[in-house]
Formats: structure tokens, sequence, C-alpha cells
């Protein structure tokens, strides 16, 4: 199989600027996704696709040769999430490069497995009735069931169902999407262009791999289970 990664990494992170090639126990944000991408059994090829020269510079240092910064118009904080992934599926089709499943991969999810990306891979690929595969978690405390808003008289009443004290076992599971791995076959991402449809398998995520990099807070996180992991 031919199998693309796309790893995306902007240069203007609002959260925690510069977030992507800010150092992580010993090496940049995105030396963790690229040398996951490089470990894997399946990745043919690696595409970082960013609007900035640090970061290209950080990538082409871990080995991965960065031909052009991404358009402006595809890196802007109202730019659609599918703009790049589409961009890039066309643009190496033009070069004559055709594949078989495009994984994308995000900086911000460095506490992934290289088992991961390949078991995502596996899985999809025995499934030929599926087009994509995302990570998800196990939703607990953060359960729908246990969650509420705010009345327009400032009370608390319950995101859905009665208020009442429900025990986590008696409850059904629920899941919510985060950032580990995305897996799709090019052609059905180009016509729906977005990973989540009515043909997407869920690949589970422990919530110990499930953390990702949004603001100062998570970082401190991901930071404390990767010391831990390392020693």
């Amino acid at each position: 199989m031919k199998i693309l990664a796309i790893i995306p990494a902007r240069g203007g992170s609002k959260g925690l600027p510069g977030k992507n090639i800010r150092p992580l126990c010993g090496k940049p944000l995105i030396g963790w996704t690229i040398e996951q991408a490089k470990a894997s059994r399946y990745i043919t090829d690696i595409f970082v696709s960013t609007d900035s020269p640090e970061i290209a510079a950080v990538a082409e240092q871990f080995g991965i040769n960065v031909p052009e910064l991404r358009p402006g118009e595809l890196a802007s904080d109202t730019a659609p999430s599918s703009g790049f992934v589409v961009y890039t599926i066309e643009k190496l089709r033009k070069e004559g490069k055709e594949y078989d499943y495009v994984v994308l991969l995000e900086p911000t999810s460095p506490l992934r497995e290289v088992e991961d990306i390949d078991r995502s891979v596996e899985i999809l690929s025995a499934h030929p009735e599926a087009d994509s595969i995302v990570g998800v978690c196990r939703a607990e405390c953060t359960h729908p069931a246990f969650m509420v808003r705010c009345s327009e008289k400032g009370l608390l009443i319950p995101y859905q169902g009665d208020m009442q004290t429900i025990r986590r076992q008696d409850i059904g599971e629920a899941y919510y999407f985060e950032g580990t791995v995305y897996v799709t076959r090019p052609e059905a991402y180009l016509q729906k262009q977005t990973f989540y449809h009515d043909k997407t398998l869920p690949y589970i995520v422990p919530k110990s791999r499930a953390f990702e990099v949004d603001d100062l807070e998570d970082w401190f996180i991901i930071e404390s289970i990767l010391k831990n992991k390392l020693r």
C-alpha cells in the first residue's frame, strides 16, 4: 500500500504561541509526531503542511523535506480544516502520486503510540464498507449525563434528561472525538471533505494518550505524562 501522512502545523497558534516547535521533554513538539510517522510500518510518505518557515526548518532537522509553505488562505484562523488536506491530496496527484490511504497526524497529540497509527490503518483496510477511522476516547466524568447548563434565570438545568444523581456504572457508553489519529481513503475525503460521516469507524484511545495541547495547562499535563513514561 501507498500511504501518505499529513502533519499539519500552523505557525499562528493563539492558545499557546509557538507550540509546534516548543521544546517538550527534549525535542520540539512536532518532532514527536514526525518520529512516530517515520516509525510506522505502513506510512510511505510524510508531508508537513505549514505556513511557517521556522516550523519548516525544524521539520527538515528531523529529515522531512518541506517543498513549499501552505498558501495563506489555507492558514488563517477561519480557514476550514479540510482545505489543506484537499489541497495536499490534489497537489500530490498532479505530481503523479496516488495513495491508498491518507493519515492525518496532529502534532498536538504527542502521546500517541506508533501502534495507534498502524492499527488504525489495519482496521480500516479490513473494513471495505468504511471510508475513514478516527480516534475517540470514552467519556466518563464528561459524559453528557453529568452535564448541566444555565437557564435564562441562572439556574442549573440538565443538559439532557432529568436533574438527578446518576451512578457512572448505570449509564451507557459515550465517546468524544480526540486527535490521536485520522485515516481516510483519499477519494472519500475529496468527496465529503471530512473524516466524520456515516462510514467512519472508531479507534478507541485510552485517556492516558488522549490529551491534546490546546493551552499551557494541557502542556503541563502532557509533559508530566511523558516524563514518567520516559523514566
